[in-house]
């Protein structure tokens, strides 16, 4: 069948099941967007090519599927480049399409011309330039099958101007056929029973649980491990509603700001299983301290992240769903009554140090704390919201005080920590969920940086609600001078008093709300969800607050900061 070149991707992505897309128009790819025009295929128009990039993230970290973003040449496609690192760092799949100038001046500092295959080098798992229209399908049944297998990640596909304009014959390619990529499902049986050897001499095991677990469909695995052996499992950030928070055999989020039962099981047990983690600096704390008992397990897809952070003694190299499959069969039998009594007595060990140890703050009749903003959040939406973040201290909050039962219901940047993804990423988790509640909780440093998505929200009538944890400064950055720095809080408080939020929702026709007084949150809070459409809330809360227990950075699990004196 013949056809344009735009005709081409347009008919791909509707092959390869593609429903929504996010992006913004401009003269690099104007074929394509004509050709959009006639397709059944639901684009979203962000207010920025960035807010794209995050919208589509939010969309595949909620389903699980691709996401697609499409953006112009040159600017365009380096507004994208926030939004495909973040991708990156927290192993999305998403599809980015770049326009691109015409063929023959490509190299010659076209209008709009940058070399978006160059930047996004470092920060894809691949990345095509289109030279030959005739190669469109290949590209694009390509890019699909990279984004989403292995270790799932960010592809970007440039397209030139001309290449979308040329006729080509179009025939969808039903196989794949690439040299040097052949990701790995099916490990090595040896290595499970090395790991089941292991866990039997065992005394002290702990499962540590990453976004890996969640992102390979392997949580129903991980909670028979659990139920069958009570063995306790902490959690990464990315990790988080992998399992119930509530399990009693579940510590919390490990690390920085983690809980100390978390920090304590790390640095006592005898055997860490890491599942889907990437053992990061935010998680380890002093590297030649971390777990200093333990013999170290690592099951992973990549095995590029085996032993690039912590020495492993064991590891599993494959896909999560045969690797925690073929352990439970290794393992049926071989747990004896005094293995399980050891553990047993482990459990119990671990579950005395989280009730010794709860989370907990000092709350204020007077003024607002954000740990009490994130309980009332929690018990009104009964723990049941998909909740979304940005990045800084109510990110971290948030992780402490919402419950959180269910995969896919914290999204949020882990690995690069992008301040301005909450507000896209939303937009982009509720067009895929549109019968959930959706919660985003944020900044104020944060909200503006991406705030003219709001209009997005308001064009769709996104029943978004939003959670604005004003504190009128960089929270996170101010703890961090406040602690390490002597208080100079050089440049990291709103002087002027703040942006109005209230008033700048309302500028874009959302409703907005404000809670000045304790009293205010649950009423505030209540409101909020009885309205249909966007709502943005504006809580001010306490600017002196710290997000705590705290392990400095360079210090040990069990160096762990729990008050403040100034």
């Amino acid at each position: 069948m013949k056809m344009t070149g735009a005709q081409a991707v347009v008919n791909s992505l509707q092959k390869e099941g593609v429903e929504v897309i996010f992006g913004y128009p401009g003269g690099g790819v104007l074929p394509l967007y004509d050709a959009l025009y006639d397709s059944p295929l639901r684009h979203v128009l962000t207010r920025h090519e960035q807010g794209a990039a995050h919208a589509a993230d939010g969309y595949a970290r909620a389903t699980g599927k691709v996401g697609v973003v499409i953006a112009t040449s040159g600017p365009g496609a380096t507004n994208l480049i926030t939004g495909i690192a973040t991708a990156n760092m927290d192993s999305v799949p998403m599809v980015c399409i770049t326009g691109q100038v015409g063929l023959s001046i490509i190299g010659k500092d076209s209008f709009q011309e940058a070399d978006i295959t160059g930047i996004t080098t470092p920060i894809t798992k691949h990345n095509y330039l289109v030279k030959n229209p005739k190669d469109l399908p290949r590209i694009l049944r390509e890019a699909f099958h990279i984004a989403q297998t292995g270790r799932p990640g960010p592809v970007v596909i440039d397209i030139p101007k001309d290449v979308f304009t040329a006729t080509i014959d179009y025939d969808y390619p039903e196989e794949i056929v690439l040299r040097g990529y052949k990701p790995l499902y099916e490990g090595k049986k040896k290595e499970i029973d090395e790991v089941a050897k292991a866990l039997q001499k065992a005394k002290k095991p702990l499962l540590f649980v990453g976004g890996g677990v969640i992102s390979s469909e392997a949580t129903d695995l991980v909670r028979t491990i659990v139920d069958q052996y009570k063995i306790p499992l902490i959690s990464s950030f990315m990790g988080l509603g992998a399992i119930e928070a509530k399990d009693p055999c579940n510590l919390g989020m490990v690390g920085m700001h983690g809980t100390v039962a978390a920090n304590m099981a790390v640095m006592d047990c005898d055997l860490l299983v890491g599942l889907g983690v990437r053992f990061d600096d935010r998680v380890t704390g002093l590297l030649a301290k971390f777990a200093p008992k333990a013999q170290i397990v690592h099951f992973d897809i990549d095995p590029a992240e085996v032993n690039k952070n912590v020495s492993t003694q064991y590891r599993v190299i494959g896909h999560l769903r045969w690797s925690l499959q073929s352990l439970l069969e290794s393992l049926e039998h071989k747990i004896d009554t005094k293995v399980q009594a050891d553990w047993t007595l482990w459990l119990q060990q671990v579950q005395k140090w989280h009730q010794e140890n709860p989370l907990t703050f000092k709350n204020s009749e007077k003024v607002i704390k954000p740990q009490y903003v994130l309980q009332e959040l929690d018990r009104q939406t009964k723990s049941n919201a998909i909740v979304v973040t940005d990045v800084g201290q109510h990110q971290m909050w948030t992780a402490q005080y919402y419950g959180f039962h269910r995969p896919r219901t914290l999204i949020s940047s882990g690995g690069l920590g992008t301040m301005g993804f909450g507000l896209p990423a939303a937009i982009g988790v509720q067009m895929a969920c549109p019968q959930e509640n959706v919660l985003l909780v944020t900044g104020d440093g944060s909200l503006l940086m991406n705030c003219q998505e709001i209009a997005t929200i308001v064009e769709h009538q996104l029943p978004i609600k939003v959670a604005i944890v004003n504190n009128h400064a960089l929270g996170m950055v101010r703890q961090w001078q406040r602690m390490f720095f002597q208080q100079r809080y050089s440049h990291s408080t709103f002087h002027n008093g703040g942006t109005d939020y209230v008033r700048l929702a309302e500028a874009f026709g959302a409703k907005g709300l404000r809670a000045t007084t304790p009293e205010e949150v649950p009423q505030v809070i209540a409101k909020a969800l009885e309205i249909e459409g966007p709502v943005f809330i504006d809580f001010q809360v306490c600017s002196e607050e710290n997000v705590l227990p705290m392990v400095p950075a360079g210090a040990s699990l069990d160096q762990m900061i729990e008050g403040v004196v100034d």
